[in-house]
């Protein structure tokens, strides 16, 4: 008898909702509107996936003398990108659309390219999760302008809150890579 759990097979499967559609929902928002912000809020989960997991690698891998603190540092960023994800991917479904999820997915919607696999230095790590969350927030105002040109206030507020999460870690990010210090320098 195998140990493979039984998997199902395709004809099992009752899809309510086509991926890349849009249906009306009770919050009677223009199909159009909804569509566009389906599609814009897409790629921001798509983002947020990405940049999720490239900041989880780098804390996995991080090492030297500053490891523990930038260790705690990245663990809790990844956990405000999971809270503010699951957030945007919850409001994509109050608008009638399906979350992007999965590696095809997340590959076709999003602003950023997935980081090699490789292990890189602390800085070069930092640096591209400085660039991840530049890049998001830079979406994410265009997506509240949309948001607001469509007059979808709920989804505009939504954005603004996790706009602030993600440009105050990008902050935190950018005085780690900063070149300031108190040291003086050496005489030689």
């Amino acid at each position: 008898m195998s140990s493979t759990p039984h998997l199902r097979r395709p004809d099992d499967v009752h899809v309510r909702q086509e991926w890349d559609t849009v249906t009306d929902t009770a919050l009677r928002l223009d199909r159009r509107a909804a569509e566009r912000l389906v599609a814009a809020l897409n790629r921001d989960v798509s983002g947020l996936y990405i940049l999720f997991n490239q900041v989880r690698k780098h804390k996995w891998t991080v090492e030297g003398a500053e490891s523990e603190p930038l260790e705690s540092l990245l663990e809790d960023a990844a956990d405000r990108l999971t809270a503010v994800t699951d957030d945007v991917a919850i409001r994509v479904h109050a608008l009638g659309g399906v979350p992007v999820c999965g590696p095809m997915g997340v590959r076709r919607h999003a602003p950023m390219d997935i980081e090699a696999p490789h292990r890189y230095d602390v800085r070069s790590s930092l640096e591209r999760d400085l660039d991840g969350y530049a890049t998001l927030v830079v979406q994410m105002r265009e997506h509240i302008e949309l948001a607001s040109e469509l007059e979808d206030e709920a989804t505009s507020e939504l954005l603004r809150r996790h706009l602030k999460t993600l440009e105050i870690d990008a902050h935190t990010l950018s005085k780690y890579l900063a070149d300031d210090t108190l040291a003086r320098p050496s005489s030689e």
